[in-house]
């Protein structure tokens, strides 16, 4: 194997840093985010915790509004009666544990944030917890049931709070993917994936391939036929999946007309209100963007067949069809194990074209995993369990092109 010089591996780094920063990190932050239970929307989960961390700053806020509280509520001295609503005991007792809760507040910098707990005091913090909880609900529901008390409903709602301080460990170590193999919702999505996937692909390359032979063909006007052959693939994803949705409406959708009045689908919205009906309108809507890339992806294939083999094979009396089938394919399986492999990977990780037709709907029925992953970061702040889909994912796509790779032999990159 022949090496290469220090010179040569310069001219490298910064293909190497682009696929560390745009490939190694992603897949690395996302293996990392699956071993932790990672909520962005739920304050003792939104960072990473290997161990049990105290939130000072959280730990003062809770403690002034408990004493804040305490302080309005003593105010109510006179019932309208003329009778004390608090009697002096109580209140004695009150303001002795606002003492004690101010005398908490002054062993703590609120400025010290999130930080790990020192010998012994968790345990310390758990006691007075239970110490304040217990008085306040003596003193609220026992002693002055009846009282109007300004903030009796939020003291049990501080104190819930209050116990939040102490972070517990969100570290869950493989529990995520104990989970993801016991989601049904993950194995359905996974299932809907794979069908768009084999559907789609098999369709644009058969439909592919016709195009490439079009294209190929050397004759008049051929330049404006591939041109017009790839708009649609020029067409940004969005703003296809939008032209369809509205072609695939219900109410005023043509296509979805044209349909049901050649009896191919029952109703109108049978298109995007069926789960079969959508899942055929997005399978649709891709084959129509994307054969002309697998087209052209085959085309390039065609092109380097050299011309001499058909003249010959036409001196042998071979005919179109046996030199599609004798000279075409063969020469031609690198480019097809090429395309075929592109395009299966984006395929399976389809998301924007989905999103916007049918948005997994309905009831999930076209929820590919990439919709599965976005719904479950962006739409429940789960991050975690999120990511470990995400890794699901990656290993689908490894599985699919080690396949392709070792299995079928396609050359994605050539020796020569």
């Amino acid at each position: 194997m022949k090496r290469i010089s220090l010179k040569q591996f310069v001219f490298l780094i910064p293909l190497l840093l682009f696929i560390a920063v745009f490939s190694v990190y992603p897949i690395v932050t996302s293996c990392l985010y699956s071993f932790f239970d990672y909520r962005t929307n739920d304050q003792q989960k939104n960072k990473f915790y290997t161990n049990e961390q105290l939130n000072v700053s959280l730990l003062v806020e809770d403690l002034q509004y408990i004493n804040y509280y305490l302080n309005t509520d003593l105010a109510l001295t006179q019932g309208m009666t003329g009778k004390p609503v608090v009697s002096d005991e109580d209140k004695a007792e009150m303001t002795e544990l606002m003492n004690t809760v101010s005398a908490t507040m002054e062993k703590y910098d609120a400025n010290d944030g999130v930080r790990a707990f020192k010998s012994g005091e968790k345990d310390e913090l758990e006691a007075l917890f239970d110490d304040i909880e217990s008085k306040l609900n003596a003193f609220y529901n026992e002693k002055y049931p009846d009282a109007e008390f300004f903030n009796r409903e939020n003291t049990p709602i501080i104190m819930e709070n209050l116990r939040t301080a102490v972070v517990e460990s969100n570290y869950i170590g493989g529990s995520n993917y104990s989970t993801l193999i016991k989601d049904t919702r993950f194995w359905k999505a996974l299932a809907h994936t794979l069908i768009f996937m084999f559907c789609s692909v098999e369709l644009e390359f058969c439909l592919g391939m016709c195009l490439a032979l079009i294209m190929n063909k050397a004759m008049k006007g051929i330049g404006l036929v591939r041109t017009i052959g790839l708009i649609p693939w020029a067409i940004p994803t969005a703003v296809s999946a939008l032209m369809w949705s509205y072609m695939y409406d219900g109410s005023f959708g043509i296509i979805s007309k044209i349909l049901s009045d050649i009896g191919l689908i029952g109703k109108s919205t049978d298109m995007l209100l069926t789960s079969t009906g959508a899942m055929a309108s997005a399978i649709f809507a891709d084959v129509w963007k994307t054969t002309p890339y697998m087209a052209l992806l085959l085309l390039a294939g065609l092109q380097n067949i050299d011309r001499g083999l058909y003249e010959a094979s036409a001196i042998d009396g071979c005919g179109p069809v046996k030199n599609f089938f004798q000279i075409t394919l063969p020469l031609m399986k690198s480019s097809i194990m090429v395309a075929l492999l592109f395009r299966t990977l984006d395929s399976f990780r389809v998301y924007d074209l989905i999103a916007i037709l049918t948005n997994g709907g309905p009831g999930n029925g076209t929820e590919t995993l990439s919709v599965y992953a976005y719904k479950l970061m962006f739409g429940q702040s789960n991050y975690g369990y999120g990511s470990t889909v995400v890794i699901g994912m990656f290993v689908c796509v490894a599985i699919i092109a080690i396949f392709y790779v070792k299995v079928l032999g396609a050359e994605v990159i050539s020796n020569d």
